[in-house]
């Protein structure tokens, strides 16, 4: 780790990490949180997704369904109306729109050999914006003179890197530079966060091994057609899932950097807070 103790950390000039873990458990809320004491470049993955990798697939996905509109058709033909996404670091949807959900067209399901494709996509610009990390840090210091720096990782980084490889190029890249922080969550905030995606399901990204298995026993349990599947049935069947597929993964990562649980991250509110909790997760992993 680049923080070799406690004290390394707390004594820092710079003080830099990446924090990872499933999605609702506090990643942006800390990242937020520290941007806006005016010390700390928040470098968002998504948001870079959003933006860099695939706003043009995003606002092309736009375009194709306004040119279904005759009124939109012919504004559009004629450059009279420009069509953009409106991704925030607090509203991600245009992507998560993008992505969409496989299933029946007629309730608003990709088939599956398209949503995969947005799948792959998503996979190798997620990898990109990881990458791009240490060029927003030297950016943060070079340009905005801010010393510290913190990457709002997506839920999905474990699902594009190997954790049990030690030479995995983005992990690699990453702990080179950064001190990676799992923010751990419990059975109850893993029950929850199941409760909240099924009164909303929402788009994500799936490892494809573990997306090919999900669709064929779905399918083969509910005794469907592709063209049969409601989509937000599926998402909603495969999330829990997903999750339980993660935890293992996020825990492997987790052995390169330190561990912190969600009830603690809860109790944060400044960065005084902030650097308490991850000299304490340091002095654990010391102990």
């Amino acid at each position: 780790m680049i923080y070799r103790s406690a004290e390394d950390w707390r004594s820092a000039t710079s003080r830099r990490v990446v924090l990872f873990g499933m999605s609702g458990l506090g990643k942006t809320y800390l990242a937020s949180m520290l941007r806006g004491t005016g010390d700390w470049f928040h470098y968002s993955v998504d948001y870079r997704i959003g933006t860099r990798y695939m706003g043009e697939y995003i606002a092309d996905n736009f375009k194709r369904e306004a040119m279904k509109v005759p009124f939109l058709r012919e504004l559009l033909m004629s450059d009279s109306v420009y069509i953009a996404s409106n991704i925030t670091f607090d509203n991600l949807a245009p992507l998560s729109t993008y992505l969409g959900k496989p299933g029946s067209p007629s309730r608003g399901g990709l088939p599956f050999d398209d949503y995969c494709r947005r799948q792959d996509q998503h996979r190798r610009a997620e990898i990109a914006a990881l990458l791009d990390t240490r060029d927003f840090m030297e950016r943060a210091h070079d340009i905005y003179a801010l010393p510290h720096f913190v990457c709002d990782s997506g839920g999905s980084i474990c699902e594009v890197v190997d954790p049990a490889d030690p030479d995995d190029p983005v992990l690699a890249a990453l702990e080179r530079d950064l001190l990676l922080v799992w923010i751990k969550g419990s059975d109850a905030h893993t029950a929850e966060l199941v409760r909240r995606f099924d009164r909303a399901p929402k788009p994500m990204y799936y490892q494809p091994q573990f997306l090919e298995r999900a669709w064929i026993a779905y399918r083969v349990e509910k005794g469907l057609e592709p063209d049969q599947v409601n989509p937000d049935d599926f998402i909603r069947w495969t999330y829990a899932r997903a999750l339980a597929h993660r935890q293992p993964r996020y825990e492997a990562m987790a052995r390169r950097g330190v561990t912190v649980l969600a009830e603690e991250v809860a109790q944060v509110r400044s960065p005084e807070d902030f650097t308490d909790l991850i000299a304490q997760a340091i002095a654990r992993k010391e102990a």
